[in-house]
C-alpha cells in the first residue's frame, strides 16, 4: 500500500502508512521520522509519530506545501531500503501488587489467573513502544498477552501516581507523572519516565522496546527510587542487533 499524504490545517501534513497496527508499519513511521531528523531541514517545526502515521509540522514561511510533500515522498521511497541495525531494550524495574498495584487481584480474577501468574505473564514479554501520547512520556505498548486483557475502570480515578503500570483492554502502559486515568493498576516503577528539564525529556522513545523486571520487595523499590532522586541511577539499557521477540 502506497502511503498517503494529506493536509492537516495550513502548517502540517499527515503521512499515513498501512491501515493496520503492526511492527512493520510502525518501523516505516520510525524510519521516515529518523530520516527527517537526520536531514535537519530548517522548515521542520515538529514531528508527531503514532502507530501508523506521522504528522510533519512545518513553517510555511520557509517552505511550501507542494515541495514538502514531494520531499516526503522521496524520503518514503528511500526509507524502504533502510536497514534497522540496532534495537534498544530498556529494563523497567516494577513493584507489582500491594498499594502500588491495587487492581492486580481484579485483573487476576477477571482472567481466571492468580496474581503470580499475572505478574509472570506481564513481565515475560518485550513490549514495543508504538507511540508516546495522552500525556508527555506516556508509552502505548504493543504485545500484551491476550490472557491479561481487562476492561478499563468504570469510573476513572482523579489521580494516578506517576510510575504506575496499568492495563486497559488489550494494552499496557505506564503513567509518567501524576494524572487522572482509568487503567487497571497492577504495579509501579520507581523510574522517572519524563523530565522536562532533561536534554532528552522522555526516557522512552517510539520504536524502542521495554521489559518489565519484577522487584522482590518495597525496600528494593525505594532503594532504586532514592538513587533516581539523587541522580545515581542509570536505567539498564541493551542495544541489540536483532529485533526483540514481541507479540503483536
Amino acid at each position: 500500500m502506497v502511503p498517503t499524504i494529506t493536509s492537516v490545517g495550513d502548517q502540517a501534513l499527515l503521512v499515513e502508512f498501512e491501515d493496520s497496527i503492526s511492527i512493520k508499519t510502525n518501523n516505516s513511521v520510525k524510519n521516515l521520522m529518523a530520516q527527517i531528523e537526520e536531514n535537519q531541514e530548517e522548515w521542520v517545526v515538529d514531528l508527531v509519530p503514532s502507530y501508523r502515521s506521522l504528522i510533519v509540522m512545518f513553517n510555511p514561511m520557509l517552505s511550501e506545501r507542494t515541495y514538502i510533500k514531494n520531499y516526503l515522498l522521496k524520503l518514503i521511497e528511500k526509507s524502504k531500503n533502510v536497514d534497522q541495525s540496532l534495537y534498544k531494550l530498556i529494563k523497567i524495574p516494577t513493584l507489582y501488587g500491594s498499594d502500588f498495584g491495587m487492581d492486580l487481584e481484579f485483573v487476576a480474577k477477571h482472567n481466571n489467573l492468580t496474581s503470580e501468574e499475572v505478574i509472570s505473564l506481564h513481565s515475560a514479554l518485550n513490549y514495543r513502544i508504538y507511540m508516546i501520547g495522552f500525556a508527555p512520556g506516556f508509552p502505548y505498548l504493543g504485545g500484551l498477552n491476550q490472557k491479561l486483557i481487562t476492561p478499563r475502570l468504570d469510573s476513572p480515578r482523579l489521580k494516578i501516581p506517576g510510575g504506575s503500570v496499568g492495563i486497559a483492554e488489550s494494552q499496557t502502559g505506564i503513567y509518567p507523572n501524576d494524572s487522572p486515568g482509568g487503567w487497571q493498576l497492577i504495579g509501579r516503577t520507581p523510574l522517572n519516565l519524563f523530565d522536562p528539564h532533561s536534554e532528552q525529556p522522555s526516557l522512552l522513545i517510539t520504536g524502542d522496546y521495554i521489559k518489565f523486571e519484577p522487584l522482590e520487595s518495597i525496600e528494593a523499590y525505594f532503594d532504586i527510587r532514592n538513587d533516581v532522586e539523587s541522580n545515581n541511577y542509570k536505567p539498564e539499557i541493551h542495544m541489540l542487533d536483532i529485533e526483540p521477540k514481541s507479540h503483536e
